[in-house]
């Protein structure tokens, strides 16, 4: 049996271009500025771990990688929201780390470095084609997804990637996208990098 499941929405910019080669090449590819920045930005709708209730909780995985993914040596910090109390904090931070096994133990191995935990008043907002995050002073992100042309209301899909969070994943433009947290930075209003709307289904 599982000892824990978490679902919900996800929403995530980075600093390539659209559209990220990581994504495309199964992080073989280098990025598009020669290194990664990522804010991947979870809201749990439903969940809990060993009994403690995690729904309705919001987290960030905030990393840097220093050139291809693939090849590891990547900066991680995660923000929760400041609701969390310290046993919710203790589960989500098992979850995103990838400790508790689950999805994110697939991208644990690449890790170099753990900078740590903070917690912020996370703001949450997505109506499935726009979508937008913030963590106090350390994250603000918005995502306008890219529309489908023969299916009318609906977005583009990037299906069966090895990305951690969702092997289907929207494809969008990261309208706005502010990191400074944990020794990484990145600011960028030109629309022209990447983002990424899912649903996520985790268990372990």
């Amino acid at each position: 049996m599982a000892t824990w499941h978490i679902q919900g929405n996800y929403v995530e910019t980075c600093n390539c271009n659209f559209l990220c080669p990581c994504i495309t090449s199964n992080l073989a590819a280098e990025p598009s500025e020669g290194d990664c920045t990522a804010a991947l930005a979870m809201h749990v709708e439903k969940g809990e771990k060993d009994g403690v209730d995690l729904s309705g909780r919001s987290f960030i995985v905030l990393l840097h990688a220093p050139g291809i993914m693939g090849a590891g040596n990547i900066k991680v910090g995660l923000i929760i929201d400041d609701g969390a109390d310290t046993q919710q904090v203790e589960a989500i931070t098992g979850i995103a780390s990838g400790a508790a096994g689950g999805p994110m133990a697939n991208l644990a191995p690449l890790v170099g470095a753990f900078a740590g935990v903070e917690q912020r008043r996370i703001v949450f907002e997505t109506d499935g084609k726009f979508a937008s995050v913030s963590a106090g002073d350390l994250v603000s992100q918005s995502v306008e997804t890219v529309p489908s042309a023969v299916h009318e209301g609906k977005p583009i899909y990037l299906e069966n990637t090895t990305h951690p969070v969702s092997s289907r994943l929207a494809l969008g433009h990261a309208r706005t996208s502010h990191m400074h947290a944990f020794g990484i930075d990145w600011d960028d209003v030109s629309g022209t990098r990447n983002g990424h709307l899912a649903s996520f289904n985790w268990a372990a």
